[in-house]
């Protein structure tokens, strides 16, 4: 089948499993009527930046929603771009803000940060996302180009045949290992306007920096994926209620590894390192990491090598006036 066929089956299976979740929504009144408790008005956006473990993170979303009463949604963008147009954004907003039948909801696409207030929304959603080490995550992408991974093992992939390591990649001065590739990470936080796209701009560096702060409910890494999944639980159990235990226990905490993938040596990393782009997209992932780190040391105890969520720690007094 090809591309297009393909897509246009997709599209229309989505179309028709909205229709039947409408339905079963509508069955008991028109949907004008629908009230929603303030706990379930609430939307998640989980923009994943490609090979930072997202698909592990996302079968975890899915194998809860039936339990915990969510939906969950993939945005699903043609040939995976992550810049929408303007009139998409548009219709983007309004299906998020304001599609009832499928709130509480767990949005997930490659998609980059979209600032719903720019829109004259009231209520924006709640931002999550996980960022993984910038070499590392180029490295995890090269070689799933071209041997794809465990998920879909049958599946072709764009670069299929071709043998080159990463290491002769990079020696060889090739385009899919240049450290233009490096830039993702930092476009995917900053967002749509097109200076965060312009490779190695250091406005986009403070502009993703100030989104991850400020825009983001919590941002975690790759290589600490269980104490992202263990924050998040503790903090929106109305999603994430048993995600922990089940990272922990199911066969889909490491579903998707890139296979055939080879480690590079110490010679190609360092010259990567040299490069301005990786000197930023580090820097950006240092900032991350940092405050991953800070939350978590707020949020959490260690004892016997385990870590804890902290209970409540904090209470109201001295209350005025007094009642009779």
């Amino acid at each position: 089948m090809c591309c297009c066929a393909r897509d246009r089956q997709e599209r229309a299976i989505a179309r028709h499993e909205v229709r039947e979740i409408e339905q079963r929504h509508t069955v008991d009144g028109p949907r004008q009527d629908v009230t929603l408790d303030e706990e379930d008005d609430v939307v998640i956006i989980y923009n994943r930046v490609p090979k930072t473990a997202s698909t592990s993170f996302t079968n975890i979303a899915y194998d809860l929603c039936a339990k915990n009463k969510y939906h969950v949604l993939h945005i699903n963008t043609t040939k995976n771009n992550p810049v929408m147009s303007l009139q998409d954004q548009v219709r983007f907003v309004k299906n998020v803000t304001s599609w009832r039948e499928m709130k509480p909801g767990f949005y997930h696409g490659h998609v980059s940060y979209l600032d719903f207030a720019k829109f004259g929304v009231k209520k924006k959603p709640i931002y999550i996302n996980v960022i993984r080490d910038p070499i590392e995550r180029l490295v995890s992408y090269y070689y799933f180009l071209r041997f794809g991974d465990d998920y879909r093992p049958g599946l072709r992939r764009r670069k299929q045949g071709d043998k080159k390591t990463f290491d002769e990649c990079v020696a060889a001065g090739g385009s899919d290992c240049a450290p233009e590739k490096l830039w993702l990470q930092i476009p995917f936080f900053c967002g749509h306007s097109s200076e965060c796209w312009n490779v190695g701009s250091r406005w986009a560096l403070e502009q993703a920096k100030y989104n991850l702060i400020n825009e983001y409910f919590l941002v975690g890494v790759t290589e600490e994926l269980e104490d992202f999944i263990m924050l998040l639980e503790a903090a929106l159990p109305r999603f994430f209620r048993g995600a922990t235990e089940l990272y922990r226990t199911g066969k889909k905490s490491h579903l998707r590894k890139t296979t055939e993938k080879k480690l590079p040596t110490k010679e190609t990393i360092a010259k990567l390192q040299q490069s301005e782009i990786w000197k930023m997209e580090n820097e950006f992932y240092e900032f991350a990491l940092e405050q991953f780190q800070f939350v978590r040391a707020h949020a959490v105890r260690e004892k016997d090598g385990e870590l804890y969520i902290l209970a409540q720690n904090f209470f109201y007094e001295k209350i005025y006036p007094k009642s009779n």
